[in-house]
């Protein structure tokens, strides 16, 4: 980077250095009110000291067992940047951690963020806060710490890096593992609302460089312009998820990210039993069908890369499937019968598709 002339009688400072301490002490003080909205029980103390408290004390669970999770938002970030908005990364941000948190029946409790860039710029790192303090009133967890580090020479001017970690708890005897999952369970699909937060650098290869596109843009088969639909936060599962596991057994619950159906819906499944799902059980959002055709992107390329409009995969009981479908809808959630598990053979995959 190119530093400022300095005048080595007065001698260098922080700032000269490209280190802003009064930034950040700004900064510190336009976030405070984000994070003390999503204030929750458990909570000890303020935003601003060392270490984050929370209590340990969980009324109502015995034999608890904390799960956490830390995640970021990837090439994402790319979008913000290109259209200066940046609201909604921070929503991104909770939603990575907290969805994978709640496949294991877990509640999360808090979430603390860290926020890296060149040049800090308070006003537009308290705008992404913003997002993550929504995003946490949204899973009901407390924002209650983070880490803001400005690093000169890191990062192209006006960029930033994100990452967040997550704690939730749920009683021992509740964990949700898979453990359980037999030939003849259902898989439930909970809609996505877009791309969320993977296949990002594949989708501005094609939007960007190969056919050319900006992100106000809306070609032939969007609804939206490039920008919105690639910047759609991602869906927070939380609520909809603790509420279905309250009344019902779920076996076992996937968080589509990453890796698409492939690489995530294994991870849950016993030894001896593979996915069986259903193509064309759920609508396909729009961009994900112009992805596909615009770069002739293989069926099983998509699969293997994106949500392809199921951001989670519940795998319960037979007979609870019309119930929790049901439930969920009166949740407001977009929910699918989208499979089925069955015995798996040898040199069979653990996912296979049926039309």
């Amino acid at each position: 980077m190119d530093y400022p002339k300095v005048d080595m009688k007065r001698g260098l400072t922080y700032k000269d250095a490209g280190v802003d301490i009064s930034e950040g002490e700004r900064f510190v003080r336009l976030i405070k009110p984000l994070a003390r909205c999503t204030c929750r029980s458990g909570v000890i103390g303020s935003l601003g000291g060392f270490g984050a408290s929370f209590s340990a004390n969980f009324k109502g669970i015995r034999d608890p067992v904390l799960i956490s999770s830390t995640d970021g938002v990837g090439t994402k970030l790319k979008i913000a940047f290109m259209t200066d908005k940046h609201d909604t990364v921070g929503i991104d941000l909770v939603a990575m951690c907290v969805n994978d948190i709640v496949t294991a029946g877990a509640e999360p409790l808090f979430f603390l963020d860290y926020i890296s860039t060149g040049r800090l710029d308070a006003r537009k790192a308290a705008t992404v806060v913003r997002g993550i303090a929504k995003g946490c009133k949204e899973a009901g967890c407390a924002l209650i710490g983070g880490e803001t580090a400005e690093m000169p020479g890191i990062y192209a001017p006006g960029e930033y890096d994100l990452a967040g970690f997550a704690v939730g708890v749920v009683a021992r005897k509740k964990l949700i593992d898979g453990s359980n999952i037999r030939p003849g369970d259902r898989l439930i699909g909970l809609a996505s609302s877009g791309l969320h937060s993977n296949g990002y650098s594949l989708a501005r290869k094609l939007l960007f460089d190969e056919l050319g596109l900006t992100t106000k843009d809306r070609p032939r088969g969007l609804r939206k312009t490039v920008g919105s639909e690639l910047l759609t936060p991602t869906r927070i599962y939380v609520r909809p998820v603790l509420d279905i596991t309250r009344t019902f057994s779920v076996k076992g619950i996937a968080h589509i990210t990453g890796g698409g159906f492939t690489e995530n819906i294994p991870r849950i499944l016993p030894d001896g039993t593979k996915a069986v799902i259903h193509k064309g059980s759920w609508p396909v959002p729009a961009i994900f069908e112009f992805i596909r055709t615009k770069g002739n992107v293989s069926e099983f390329e998509m699969l293997r890369t994106f949500n392809c409009g199921i951001g989670l995969v519940m795998v319960v009981r037979k007979n609870d499937e019309g119930r929790i479908l049901k439930r969920l809808e009166s949740l407001g959630e977009r929910a699918y019968p989208i499979g089925v598990i069955e015995e798996k053979r040898k040199k069979e995959g653990p996912v296979t598709f049926r039309a």
